[in-house]
């Protein structure tokens, strides 16, 4: 096979023009997710509809971040495979702050109203002298507070959002000069968020989702949740790259990167079931009251059927659909694998916060549907957005040429 480059008969400066039916469509989409977050508050349904917008919130900025991690990742490993589709991820790192926001919005909201993290927010549950007195809850005072809260919720996602803009900036300034100076400044970067993000992450999530039910808790939860993120972000990244193949754009990427995003998606799909049942297993086997009480939630009626449902989406799917190599490079069975993880980890996170917050009412409908709708047209609009900037290449990329010829 010769290795003859083809950089010549690509058209790099290519850009997304992002109008007509995807921007209509995505617009439509948020107004379906409003009128949905309207109708949940106007109905009297506020525990509801904030424990969806938490869901839908944290999603959003995981599969931000997830963006932002895939970018730092291949710039410190000095990846080739992946310049020439490293502008998709640069725009989900790209809305970030913006998801952060939201974020940081829908918590303090949650509190303000007492719908989310009321299981530590009551200052008479660490009152000794209260009925409501709760010793174990008042053991982790120094950590679950409001200003601790706050402050961490804050620091991580700000710092997060920072090197997520300063990483894609570098990007779209190395199209303008060329040279290594930009490289070399983005995998200085990416090195230190690396190490920040490694650490921060587990607090990330035992903050936003596990501090929901502050009775239990579980050292895992952090990379479980991280192994659901990183998931995810594959799964955006391999849809809006199809999509944008099947528009007519992005040639120079062809099934040899697809497949490398397939066994990604497989395999951290396995690494994600490998921590979901260690989590379960160890729990089930010490049985221990404080750690089997949420799982012994999730296995009420109402929740069980999605319990299992989650494993076979998340796990047997990717397993069975994508253990072929010819399966990891062909477009439609990759758009269909990556769709399906995408509904089945919007369950996990579904089963992550229901049970913890909705104790009452525990319906499943429109409030759930619309709102995931609105915050999929939401990404959808921001991030088709921020790609339509931008030329389609990252044309004075060192690596962009093993990219043209990579092959598997």
């Amino acid at each position: 096979m010769g290795t003859h480059n083809h950089h010549h008969d690509y058209n790099f400066s290519e850009q997304y023009t992002f109008a007509g039916t995807a921007k209509i469509v995505s617009l439509v989409a948020i107004v379906l997710g409003v009128a949905a977050i309207a109708y949940g508050l106007y109905t009297g349904d506020t525990m509801r509809t904030f424990a969806n917008l938490l869901l839908m919130g944290y999603y959003f900025a995981c599969v931000c971040a997830a963006g932002a991690f895939f970018v730092a990742l291949q710039l410190v490993t000095q990846s080739g495979w992946s310049a020439g589709l490293l502008r998709i991820p640069q725009a989900m790192a790209s809305v970030l702050p913006i998801a952060s926001i939201i974020l940081l919005i829908i918590a303090a909201g949650g509190i303000y109203t007492h719908t989310l993290y009321h299981h530590w927010t009551d200052p008479d549950l660490f009152d000794p002298n209260s009925p409501k007195y709760d010793a174990l809850v008042a053991g982790k005072a120094a950590f679950l507070n409001i200003p601790g809260f706050f402050i961490r919720q804050i620091l991580f996602m700000g710092c997060y959002s920072i090197f997520a803009f300063i990483l894609a900036k570098l990007s779209y300034k190395e199209d303008l000069e060329g040279g290594l100076n930009t490289y070399k400044q983005g995998f200085k970067l990416s090195a230190i968020f690396l190490v920040i993000f490694g650490f921060t992450t587990p607090i990330w999530s035992f903050d936003t989702i596990m501090s929901l039910e502050a009775h239990w808790f579980s050292t895992m939860f952090g990379w479980y949740n991280f192994a659901a993120m990183w998931v995810s972000g594959i799964s955006v990244i391999t849809v809006i790259l199809i999509l944008l193949k099947k528009g007519g754009y992005m040639a120079w990427v062809n099934e040899n990167h697809l497949h490398d995003l397939g066994k990604l998606m497989f395999g951290f799909s396995i690494f994600w079931t490998y921590v979901w049942f260690a989590q379960f297993m160890l729990i089930w086997y010490s049985n221990i009251p404080e750690e089997t009480v949420y799982f012994y939630k999730r296995w009420e009626p109402e929740y069980k059927p999605w319990f299992w449902l989650s494993i076979v989406i998340n796990f047997l799917a990717p397993l069975l659909l994508l253990v072929d190599r010819d399966a990891k490079r062909k477009q439609n069975m990759m758009l269909f694998v990556a769709i399906l993880l995408l509904c089945g980890h919007w369950l996990d996170y579904y089963i992550m916060i229901m049970p913890g917050t909705v104790e009452t009412d525990r319906g499943f409908g429109l409030l759930e549907i619309g709102t995931a709708i609105g915050f999929a047209g939401l990404f959808t609009f921001l991030v088709m957005n921020k790609i339509s900037k931008h030329a389609l290449a990252p044309k004075h990329h060192p690596f962009l040429d093993e990219s043209l010829n990579h092959q598997i």
